[in-house]
């Protein structure tokens, strides 16, 4: 396997100085936000999608570093209704076609969510009752996401992606196993998970049991860690909208690779996906608000290179 990083984690460097550093570290293969929920930090989009020179002298920085891409990122929400949802829509192709000039095959990003007939912002639906909850779920599925999601694997195919990532994230329609494989059951197997663990485990998931659920259907991972406070999680459950930077009042928080599933933990979730026919890269996404960014991706390289080895 090799060790990646989502480079987001550290977008105080420029670029230049990001690529010195993830070599220096041991870094295999980055992976650049595009835009929507990131500040694509290293990446002009636009300035790319216009000039072979320039994605060329881009190519070319990397490959003197020793540094290739692993994939491009614009999770967003592409379903919001409005001119939000617009935006992003906009951005995902472009980062598609992108991804289709550069030659890399994979873009990671989050299915969306509409809004429920009406509504202004995304309705995330998680029961089954009352009854509208089920009417307005099975609305967004297939009037909203399974149209949507036919329309940009056949993009992806003009461009020339083979692979759309999906996170399985909370607040989208694709949220857990279940639903990443109601969606590649309508539009076909170019779409897949990303696989972050950090995500199942605040959804009370077991990511190891997730990784055999999914064998082939793996495209991408992240290599992101959750740590749960007990106390709090036992009186108020892990449903959680405490804001992330209070972390003593929070059920759970994201944190770097080792704080919240020590090594032994890592080094069998490695093996599940080598069983499952994953052996690739493991993109590191650094989230923690307790550290510095680059002392916790320095943990995180350490701990990955350690449980990769054995």
């Amino acid at each position: 396997m090799r060790i990646g990083l989502v480079t987001d984690g550290l977008p105080d460097l420029a670029l230049p100085d990001l690529m010195h550093t993830a070599a220096e570290l041991g870094i295999a293969t980055l992976e650049f936000g595009c835009g929507n929920w990131s500040s694509a930090p290293h990446l002009k989009l636009d300035a790319l999608l216009a000039s072979t020179a320039t994605r060329n002298d881009f190519l070319t920085q990397l490959a003197a570093h020793g540094l290739s891409i692993s994939a491009l990122n614009c999770s967003g929400n592409p379903l919001h209704p409005g001119e939000h949802g617009r935006a992003h829509r906009e951005v995902t192709s472009k980062t598609i076609r992108l991804a289709g000039l550069l030659g890399i095959p994979r873009v990671v990003m989050m299915s969306g969510c509409p809004g429920g007939r009406g509504d202004a912002n995304a309705n995330w639906i998680t029961t089954a009752w009352p009854p509208e909850a089920a009417r307005v779920l099975e609305w967004q599925w297939s009037e909203q996401v399974i149209p949507y999601w036919r329309g940009l694997v056949q993009e992806a195919q003009t461009a020339g992606v083979v692979r759309l990532c999906l996170e399985l994230h909370g607040q989208q329609n694709v949220f857990n196993v279940a639903t990443l494989l109601r969606l590649r059951e309508a539009v076909g197997p170019m779409v897949g998970a990303n696989l972050d663990p950090s995500h199942l485990f605040w959804m009370a998931a077991d990511p190891l049991a997730a990784v055999r659920a999914l064998g082939e259907a793996i495209h991408h991972v992240h290599a992101k860690d959750t740590r749960i406070n007990a106390p709090v999680a036992a009186v108020n459950g892990q449903i959680d909208v405490t804001p992330m930077d209070r972390l003593d009042a929070r059920a759970w928080s994201y944190v770097t690779l080792g704080d919240g599933h020590d090594a032994g933990w890592w080094r069998r979730f490695c093996a599940a996906l080598r069983d499952a026919g994953y052996d690739d890269v493991l993109s590191i996404e650094h989230e923690d608000m307790a550290l510095p960014p680059i002392d916790g991706v320095r943990r995180s390289v350490a701990l990955l290179r350690e449980v990769i080895a054995t």
